[in-house]
């Protein structure tokens, strides 16, 4: 696919190049990867500033996301990229494997520092998702902020980097500049630009609030090394964006959905014309079940098989940070495993069941609300709520689709709308996708899709 770069493209681009360590806080879906790659792409074989580049991700978006995005541009498909993931000794062949790009999930980067000790060889470091490194005392932030001096250039990647107030963003940009612009300790920062909130009756602080004039005086310390931009900003954007997630299954849960659709495609007619609308229907329904991770048998038993999708829903729902999203599920063994997933979250979460939850989310007192398309595709006015859909588990039905995501995009919404889809690698989710960027003919694509995969399982 060819990139034609947006002017703000453009402008991150070239800033990334000028500056050698910046903070890129740019909204969801506007492309802050495919940005990176072509600015990594120009640094290292065309301008050759650039050895060795580490990028730092959440886990599920380093198993697949920086590795898909490479592959799908035409100008950065040469980039080798190499996973620094799994067992401890798989991440250590992976280290040693020669290549552009070495992605590690933010978990092991304590470990990474602590092998490589003193021979820190990553002279690019691109840290995606910045905003989980905002905690000055984390394991992770000290041991990066440890081998600063090695680290010719930094990308600081986020949406928000400031999600609960201006404190967060000391660390961030100590790892940027050492501590010239805000201070060498944290402790220094927040006596210059903050003050005791809440004491308790024995004196003690438990919080602290900005002083007056705070954020103008930080943002103009920061303007020259961090460039901040927000999706409603450019209006070059459509007023929809698309944005595609990919969600790599561990070896387990790809062993069982293979086993899975291998069986009952075997269990269909020779003859592809004998095959049946129901049954090729049945069988997309299981296994976009399976992907999500989850499946009925036949006695409505639920079995969870992998909680992949979960894993990279919740790094999705972080990322968004604290923005309210509009969740969209297909069965309701996803909406279980949802809600049980975000109990344990200081996040306001509601199932969307009668009027008083559509008035709330329009009065942004709610940060996830969850529905089912088939309940509220039509009729629902939620564009005051927020800017964000996310497909938990994706439907065949474009009708349906549209609609749904019509629940926020209409007149009175003030925001580019971002629509986020969680796509397993190598499954059905992959086939509806496409169905869904067909428009049309949805059915005969079902179909289609389907005697492909019977012709490759066959062969």
């Amino acid at each position: 696919m060819i990139f034609k770069p947006h002017a703000y493209q453009r402008h991150c681009i070239d800033r990334i190049i000028e500056t050698k360590k910046l903070g890129l806080f740019l909204d969801m879906g506007l492309g802050k990867t495919v940005t990176t790659l072509t600015a990594i792409k120009e640094l290292k074989y065309n301008r050759f500033r650039v050895r060795k580049v580490l990028v730092i991700a959440p886990k599920k978006v380093a198993e697949g996301t920086w590795t898909r995005e490479a592959a799908k541009w035409d100008h950065t498909n040469m980039l080798r990229v190499s996973p620094v993931l799994g067992s401890q000794a798989k991440r250590i062949r992976a280290l040693n494997t020669p290549a552009d790009l070495y992605i590690i999930n933010r978990e092991n980067v304590v470990w990474l520092v602590d092998y490589y000790r003193n021979s820190w060889p990553f002279d690019m470091v691109i840290v995606d998702e910045s905003s989980s490194f905002k905690s000055h005392s984390a394991k992770r932030f000290k041991a990066l902020a440890s081998v600063g001096d090695h680290i010719d250039r930094l990308v600081e990647l986020t949406g928000t980097p400031s999600p609960n107030g201006l404190a967060d963003l000391w660390s961030q940009v100590y790892l940027l500049d050492s501590g010239e612009r805000l201070g060498k300790r944290y402790t220094h920062f927040r006596e210059r630009y903050f003050q005791p909130d809440k004491r308790g009756a024995d004196g003690m602080i438990y919080s602290y609030e900005a002083k007056p004039g705070t954020e103008s005086a930080i943002l103009e310390k920061i303007s020259d090394i961090c460039v901040s931009m927000k999706a409603e900003d450019y209006l070059q954007l459509p007023d929809v964006t698309y944005h595609e997630i990919p969600v790599v299954l561990d070896p387990k849960a790809l062993n069982a959905y293979t086993e899975l659709e291998r069986k009952m495609i075997l269990e269909l007619p020779e003859d592809e014309s004998d095959i049946s609308v129901t049954s090729a229907a049945a069988l997309s329904n299981k296994l976009l079940q399976l992907a999500n991770g989850a499946v009925y048998d036949e006695d409505r038993t639920v079995h969870e098989i992998h909680g992949c999708k979960i894993e990279a829903f919740l790094e999705l729902i972080e990322s968004l940070q604290g923005k309210p999203a509009l969740v969209f599920y297909n069965y309701q063994h996803d909406r279980e495993r949802i809600l049980k997933a975000l109990a344990g979250s200081k996040l306001r979460i509601r199932e969307l069941k009668k009027p008083q939850d559509e008035d709330d989310w329009n009065a942004r007192k709610i940060d996830i609300l969850l529905t089912h398309p088939a309940s509220s595709a039509y009729g629902l006015n939620l564009q005051q709520g927020g800017n964000h859909v996310i497909w938990f588990g994706l439907t065949w039905n474009y009708e349906l689709y549209t609609q749904a995501n019509k629940r926020l995009h209409r007149q009175g919404q003030t925001e580019k709308v971002i629509i986020h889809h969680l796509v397993c690698s190598g499954t059905r989710d992959e086939d509806v996708m496409q169905a869904l960027q067909r428009k049309d003919d949805v059915q005969n694509w079902v179909m289609e899709s389907l005697k492909a995969r019977i012709r490759r399982y066959r062969q």
